[in-house]
């Protein structure tokens, strides 16, 4: 039976008369890699806030790794790293902000260095030495998951890592997120607004609308209700270069000619994210 490390039942927040999440019920388990997908606005980000204790539960429960009371959840809460709103002084570079996250976490001063040294590496800042003002948006996000994954934490909170950002950033952040998991033994859960950006990233998802998860399916069941989409080009060969390029998985070929001898093709195929 799958272990929950993460649990939220009947989780509601209001923000004076605008109620924001209707009875939130969702469960991340041990080693998951957990999708949250919503449209903007839908309550991803708040569900976030409630179980990072950023904002108060008006209704409901949150645990952490099994706790039962109050002091329990505070103290696992620590096990956690987040990318939610993650902000930077513009005017310092990669390792002096991270020098000041590794204060705030208790990070002993005399292992900081090689702390920071060893999460810059994973992400591909470690040559990074300019202010972070002049960061592109690929790398300001890359900063945001060295500050969450210092320190090595047992849980990986990640908001919406990979909006705004071209394909290649989009593969690099996906990249990351498996190897947080994979390497690192990390739970993951990771939001975004578009599915394909998460469908064979994570293991689990759980769909939300108007402020209620409203199912959580799993890898396999979102593979088995695939669309797929039937396109006609006249270049092929490079229409599938493209596509699978951006993550479209080509499912089958059909070569036809028309009256004016021209060839076109249809590419049969769904979205592989």
């Amino acid at each position: 039976m799958s272990e929950a490390v993460i649990k939220l039942e009947n989780v509601k927040k209001s923000y004076g008369n605008h109620e924001v999440l209707k009875g939130v019920n969702m469960q991340v388990n041990r080693g998951d890699i957990y999708g949250l997908i919503g449209r903007n606005g839908a309550g991803k980000t708040t569900i976030f806030k409630m179980i990072l204790g950023l904002s108060e539960v008006n209704e409901g429960t949150v645990s952490i790794e099994g706790s039962q009371t109050v002091k329990e959840l505070y103290a696992n809460r620590s096990k956690i790293g987040f990318l939610v709103g993650t902000r930077f002084y513009g005017y310092l570079n990669a390792r002096r902000n991270l020098q000041y996250t590794a204060t705030v976490k208790g990070i002993p001063k005399k292992e900081q260095k090689d702390e920071i040294d060893r999460v810059l590496e994973i992400v591909g800042l470690q040559d990074a030495k300019k202010p972070v003002k002049t960061f592109s948006l690929g790398m300001g996000q890359r900063l945001g998951i060295t500050n969450a994954i210092l320190g090595n934490p047992e849980i990986l909170i990640l908001d919406e890592p990979a909006n705004g950002l071209d394909p290649q950033g989009i593969a690099d952040i996906r990249h990351l997120i498996q190897r947080m998991r994979d390497e690192y033994g990390m739970t993951v859960i990771v939001s975004s607004h578009i599915l394909p950006e998460l469908e064979h990233t994570a293991d689990r998802f759980g769909i939300v609308n108007e402020g209620i998860v409203v199912k959580e399916i799993t890898q396999q069941d979102l593979q088995e209700n695939q669309p797929a989409v039937e396109i006609s080009v006249e270049d092929a060969a490079r229409a599938k270069e493209v596509l699978e390029a951006n993550g479209i998985k080509v499912m089958r070929e059909v070569v036809e000619k028309s009256s004016l001898e021209d060839f076109y093709f249809r590419l049969i195929g769904g979205s592989k994210g």
